[in-house]
């Protein structure tokens, strides 16, 4: 126990034993919750100061839904009034200590009793800086904003332009990676190419939209069975996009994306949703780190160090079963929190700790309206209306907060019934670095 406080991070000095949490998603959220009551010192950091549903980030992206609705303040999930020492810092953590115990974060330093690390992934670019420079990623709400603004940002622009090659430029959408987020965004930019682009754009062609999948492997939904696999390409090839796999792409260089087999699309939008890495802290010495992800044992301590821990998506557990770690989903992450917070408990008191066993709920992906497919315990795989129905029900349950829940199901029963997507605002034009085109366009509709 450590009466120490740093002046800058303004965190109570406590003989109570501090737990330092660094991430505000699902792991760090539901071991937060656990430890509510447990007599501890709870200090979170986070560079945002909210924890978002990212499974829906991709119907912010599309104007489907506002920002929101999929996220909900961490100072409210953790007021003072129903949580007593608990202290939520938004500051980003340069490195940790873990021979000294303290973090280090820009404000300042802070010593800890117990160290999470529940930072998740960031996008991975494997190592294509030109991609990264010009393409679109989609791990937070910024992103999702940002790809907002573009896509409305090219039809209007395809709407007033007489050059029919750059209009074609305009109106091409590739999408790279056929995971989740890849199929999701493909099936929901179909369904505006539909139902909702004809009517805000009656001078444009709208059939002349291309959305292009591109997945390096030979199947979509690589982590889902071969049947829900088999669905999800036929679904998305009636929805009308061009799926390519066995194919990367190569380069992109924000006018044409080359792919190794030798297609050239030109196109103002490349999507990266081709991979994540591990948000890695600096501090934890190299051999603790294997692919990218923090290498822990069974009770989710970092190996060597017992007062450190990993969840989520950055854990990487080895077991007989998942030999390399769990799936990057909520629910490894979830269920590592909430067992995490009953272990301090369990150290606190001289008891043994508990091993961490993942109980696999399934996985579930929508395509569109009444498409989506769904591999539940028990080798079962649905598709369609069934699986769409288990999706929509699943993903209001997880959201965070009554309210975050009332607004996405009353969007969804809107838009059922309408077809309509509600948000289709540009709030801050996006102009990337560089592209003096774009800059003219937002420059002619800005005011001082």
């Amino acid at each position: 126990m450590i009466p120490f406080a740093d002046l800058a991070l303004n965190i109570p000095e406590t003989r109570k034993p501090r737990v330092v949490i660094i991430g505000g998603g699902f792991g760090g959220i539901n071991l937060a919750k656990k430890l509510r009551g447990k007599n501890f010192q709870v200090v979170m950091f986070d560079k945002q100061n909210y924890h978002g549903f990212w499974p829906l980030l991709y119907q912010v992206a599309t104007a489907g839904l506002e920002p929101d609705a999929i996220a909900e303040p961490l100072r409210k999930l953790f007021g003072s009034d129903n949580y007593e020492d608990f202290h939520f810092r938004l500051v980003k953590v340069k490195s940790v200590n873990p021979v000294t115990k303290i973090v280090h974060t820009l404000v300042g330093d802070l010593k800890y009793d117990y160290l999470v690390i529940a930072t998740g992934t960031k996008t991975n670019y494997f190592g294509n800086d030109q991609i990264k420079k010009f393409s679109f990623p989609l791990k937070q709400i910024p992103d999702a904003l940002n790809l907002r603004s573009q896509m409305l940002q090219c039809f209007e622009q395809a709407s007033m332009t007489p050059d029919p090659e750059t209009q074609q430029s305009l109106m091409n959408f590739v999408i790279v990676g056929g995971g989740p987020t890849g199929v999701e965004l493909a099936g929901a930019l179909a369904e505006m190419k539909r139902h909702v682009l004809p009517s805000d754009y009656p001078g444009v062609n709208i059939n002349k939209m291309n959305i292009y999948l591109v997945e390096g492997m030979d199947r979509l939904l690589p982590p889902m069975s071969k049947e829900s696999s088999e669905k999800t390409y036929k679904y998305l090839k009636h929805l009308g996009v061009n799926v390519t796999l066995n194919t990367l792409v190569e380069s992109y260089d924000g006018e044409v994306a080359v792919l190794k087999n030798g297609d050239r699309i030109h196109t103002n939008t490349l999507i990266w949703a081709a991979g994540v890495a591990g948000a890695l802290i600096d501090g934890l010495p190299p051999e603790t780190v294997e692919r990218g992800r923090i290498l822990v044992n069974e009770y989710n301590q970092v190996l060597g160090y017992p007062e450190v821990f990993a969840i989520g998506d950055i854990a990487l557990m080895k077991t007989d079963k998942w030999p390399k770690g769990h799936p990057g989903v909520a629910q490894p992450a979830i269920q590592q929190g909430q067992l995490l917070g009953k272990n301090l408990v369990r150290l606190q008191r001289n008891e043994p700790l508990q091993p961490f066993e993942y109980t696999d709920k399934g996985s579930l992906a929508i395509i569109g309206r009444n498409q989506a497919v769904a591999d539940l315990p028990g080798n079962m795989h649905f598709g369609g209306f069934i699986a769409w129905a288990i999706w929509l029900f699943v993903h209001v349950m997880a959201l965070v907060g009554f309210r975050n829940k009332l607004v996405v199901l009353s969007n969804w029963v809107y838009k059922f019934f309408t077809y309509e997507n509600g948000t289709r605002l540009i709030i801050r034009p996006f102009v990337r670095k560089g592209d003096r085109a774009k800059q003219r366009f937002v420059d002619q509709y800005n005011t001082d």
